[in-house]
């Protein structure tokens, strides 16, 4: 049987999130002794470990079928792949950084500058588009140590939270793109993987809807079914069950977790009461 192969970062920030993805998914892999390669159980996939800045490169040959990676590495790389889907997490920005100690002016300050980056190719794609001209100093690693040894004027590397920055002496001054994990898939996929590959987006697609929206279960005073059953549509129309006592019913129904807080408030001057939110693991449309 053909099996389709997936390129995961063996390790780091992206490498805990892909496998935990398709855990969720149901697909069963285990890697403990930390071999490169691990075939699943129960699914057609086997799993190719690889540094995160090597994965690009093995989508668009062909070695891996599909791969995860963040948004950051692609547009670096500029490698002839497929932007599959974007994943919803390893979110992250690409920032300009400088010493604390600096006057910050605007964008002009980086002029003829020298900025340590491991990102080389989206900087000069940045700076050519604001005319502005600066010096790049290409690093493949430890690139918030470059100002401190005075390799360079300033910073261009991903940030989280911005605690690695703090602790280097610097402060972020402009944000320049943000970035996420993503799925790619090389060019043109075999009939029999690509249909490996629809089933897996369905689980994905499955997986996400479950973490966006949560299960709601509320009582409220049957005059006001129409109203609250408005606000929560659900996935088609909600479900209304009486309760023991006359004149209440019990309201199931989905809600997008981002509009909860907006909606509570009407609820309860609805009527609502004893509203209990649930996670929701799958959600299949």
């Amino acid at each position: 049987m053909s099996k389709l192969k997936i390129a995961v970062q063996k390790s780091g920030r992206l490498s805990e999130k892909s496998l935990q993805l398709f855990e969720e998914c149901g697909i069963k892999t285990s890697n403990g002794t930390r071999k490169l390669k691990a075939e699943a159980s129960n699914f057609p996939v086997e799993f190719l470990f690889l540094r995160d800045d090597d994965i690009p490169q093995y989508v668009e040959q062909g070695v891996a079928d599909i791969g995860i990676i963040g948004e950051n590495e692609i547009w670096e790389q500029n490698k002839n792949i497929r932007i599959i889907q974007k994943l919803g997490f390893a979110g992250c920005k690409m920032s300009l950084a400088i010493p604390k100690d600096e006057n910050y002016t605007g964008i002009n300050f980086f002029k003829n500058k020298r900025i340590a980056t491991s990102y080389p190719n989206i900087l000069t794609h940045f700076f050519s588009e604001k005319n502005i001209a600066v010096s790049i100093e290409k690093l493949s690693g430890s690139v918030e140590i470059a100002t401190g040894i005075g390799l360079a004027d300033g910073i261009f590397d991903i940030v989280s939270t911005g605690s690695t920055l703090l602790m280097n002496g610097l402060k972020e001054v402009e944000v320049i793109t943000k970035s996420e994990a993503v799925l790619i898939s090389t060019p043109s996929l075999p009939p029999d993987r690509k249909e490996i590959l629809e089933r897996i987006l369905f689980r994905i697609n499955a997986v996400k809807q479950g973490s966006s929206n949560k299960y709601i279960l509320l009582n409220a005073p049957n005059e006001s079914l129409d109203a609250i059953s408005g606000l929560l549509p659900g996935m088609k129309s909600p479900t209304i069950l009486p309760l023991a006592e006359p004149g209440w019913s019990s309201l199931h129904s989905v809600v997008q977790e981002e509009q909860f807080w907006d909606i509570i408030d009407q609820l309860k001057k609805l009527g609502a009461q004893g509203i209990l939110v649930l996670p929701i693991e799958k959600m299949v449309i």
